[in-house]
């Protein structure tokens, strides 16, 4: 990769910036979003579990466990 210039790392250093003074605010967003639909809807009826190809209490063998880690 070509090294930035000069105006390139201030824009970059702006927007950095710009993003971590806006997290927090945005934080407090997805929080009170969540406890909002929490209020709202405490149960989601439209989840599914995730289903595994394992049959219910069989583990997966040490060494594929290792493979796919």
């Amino acid at each position: 990769m070509a090294p930035l210039t000069p105006e390139q790392r201030r824009t970059r250093d702006r927007v950095e910036t710009l993003i971590r003074l806006m997290a927090p605010g945005l934080n407090l967003v997805l929080a009170a979003g969540e406890r909002i639909s929490r209020i709202v809807e405490p149960d989601d009826y439209e989840y599914y579990p995730i289903r595994t190809s394992l049959p219910e209490g069989d583990e997966q063998p040490k060494k594929e466990r290792a493979e796919r880690s």
